[in-house]
């Protein structure tokens, strides 16, 4: 594929991933991506001969993709997991309310939409839901956490980041994130007990 291929398809699926994170499944029409993407009409079949589901499971995928470098990028940052965690809901905070309440997790939407429903983008939605709770469970494992605790943990962390989304985008309100980002340290708080010195 030439650059210029390369090119109108990363278009067609920005234009796929910015419609659905606001407007899920049902919501986004392919004539609306041609439109968001400004990609000629024929491309978009030759770039995603599978139609519809093809184009957003590509764009759910790189959606994850971005929310997963994000995490490790903050992995490298924050002194702790519930750092990490806290700096995850800041950016989602920062898209919801820079969207005026119709963005937040780039992939919720259509979870909501049709995961259940449809088996293409439920397995791409647990693929991604998936890499972003190892991401979190290796660095509470890292912290010292038993594997299944880490594991419990890092779903709870991501159970209470999805919920505060759903919750800010139905009240038009920070507010449900802004009390998930305060819950985070207690969530992980380690109750192993101290060790004592030899």
């Amino acid at each position: 594929m030439g650059t210029k291929g390369t090119a109108t398809r990363a278009r067609l699926i920005e234009g796929a991933r910015e419609l659905l994170e606001a407007h899920g499944y049902a919501g986004t029409g392919l004539n609306q991506v041609l439109s968001a993407s400004g990609a000629p009409r024929g491309s978009l079949y030759f770039h995603f001969p599978g139609g519809k589901d093809e184009l957003v499971t590509a764009a759910l995928e790189a959606a994850g993709e971005e929310v997963g470098a994000a995490l490790a990028g903050l992995a490298d940052e924050a002194p702790d997991t519930a750092g990490l965690v806290q700096g995850l809901v800041d950016l989602f905070t920062d898209r919801m309310v820079g969207s005026a309440f119709t963005k937040g997790c780039p992939l919720a939407a259509t979870a909501v939409d049709v995961a259940a429903t449809n088996d293409r983008v439920h397995e791409v939605c647990t693929r991604v839901y998936s890499s972003w709770q190892r991401e979190l469970a290796a660095r509470l494992l890292a912290e010292g956490r038993t594997s299944e605790a880490a594991d419990a943990q890092a779903w709870s962390v991501l159970s209470l980041i999805e919920g505060a989304i759903l919750l800010s985008r139905a009240t038009r309100s920070r507010a449900p994130l802004d009390r998930a980002r305060a819950s985070v340290a207690l969530l992980l708080q380690d109750d192993r007990p101290a060790r004592s010195e030899a």
